[in-house]
């Protein structure tokens, strides 16, 4: 039996493959971003890190292979056991160590859906495959409806629910002092998103919610993303313009009758592949499931 997490990151794996085809050895990189704020970027999600006196607080923590690097990348930054760990939603390479965490002592927290998502058996349309419960000790054991906020290391982390978007249980947290936001994957930057629609994500929720996201960001708000280097708000706003685009060509494709291949044969990804197709999302797949996903989720369209 397949599932999504053995599917995803065989694919996935394909960042670490030399020209040889042989793997390479996944590395961890540490970036600070404030004092006290540092990014960590390993095969999987970015990795958000606050770290001070009250101890190490972490935002998603890569995939599950990826634990024993990621703990000591963040105890290069600080040399203790993480205390507290988020999940921006309830995808493997963002929950991927939770387990290792948590049986060090660390308390997760996310919001309702992803425990609900993590705790019983899913099926992705997208791979055409089961996802199996999480173990216990990876499940969070706080959640919350709407806002949360920690106060921790001098600091106000501020998690807000972004309803509808990847998924139904997205989160975006600000570093409110820092002016720095961690997007989850509501932002692949300079990449092609994945829009999980078994997992309530729809092409038009995750616009809606860049564009409630947007409203609270500023022009000096430095972003992480869920995937991709760290930007600025122009970087986001390029995001979405280019969902935007695609979703309006392909929502008067749809109005018009055209079936997925023949939108696909049309290219409406075309100008933008260049920049935003990569391995695991070329421009053909990415044209399927927004295809998909707005014959599930219809909205009117406009150029």
């Amino acid at each position: 039996m397949r599932t999504f997490v053995v599917s995803a990151l065989l694919a996935l794996l394909n960042t670490s493959v030399l020209a040889g085809g042989h793997a390479a050895e996944p590395q961890v990189k540490v970036t600070e971003l404030a004092d006290g704020i540092h990014v960590v970027m390993g095969m999987g999600g970015n990795i958000g890190v606050s770290s001070g006196v009250d101890g190490v607080f972490i935002i998603d923590d890569d995939m599950p292979p990826m634990a024993s690097k990621i703990d000591a990348a963040l105890r290069s930054i600080q040399d203790e056991p993480v205390k507290m760990l988020f999940n921006t939603h309830w995808h493997f390479d963002h929950v991927g160590g939770n387990e290792h965490f948590a049986k060090q002592g660390a308390l997760i927290v996310a919001h309702d859906n992803v425990r609900e998502r993590m705790s019983t058996e899913q099926f992705s349309r997208f791979t055409n495959a089961r996802v199996m419960p999480s173990p216990d000790a990876a499940v969070p054991v706080v959640t919350f409806d709407s806002t949360i906020s920690f106060h921790l290391n001098g600091m106000t982390i501020k998690a807000v629910h972004i309803p509808l978007g990847h998924t139904d249980g997205d989160s975006i947290l600000f570093f409110e002092e820092a002016n720095i936001v961690h997007m989850g994957d509501l932002f692949f930057n300079e990449m092609y998103p994945v829009i999980d629609i078994s997992a309530g994500g729809s092409a038009w929720g995750m616009i809606d919610a860049i564009d409630t996201a947007l409203a609270m960001l500023n022009e000096d708000t430095v972003l992480i993303p869920g995937h991709g280097a760290v930007a600025g708000v122009a970087e986001l706003e390029a995001f979405q313009t280019m969902l935007k685009t695609v979703a309006n060509r392909i929502q008067l494709l749809i109005d018009d009758g055209k079936t997925a291949d023949e939108v696909v044969a049309l290219q409406p990804t075309g100008n933008f592949d260049a920049t935003w197709a990569w391995q695991f999302m070329p421009g053909e797949r990415f044209t399927r499931l927004v295809y998909d996903s707005l014959k599930a989720t219809p909205q009117g369209a406009s150029e």
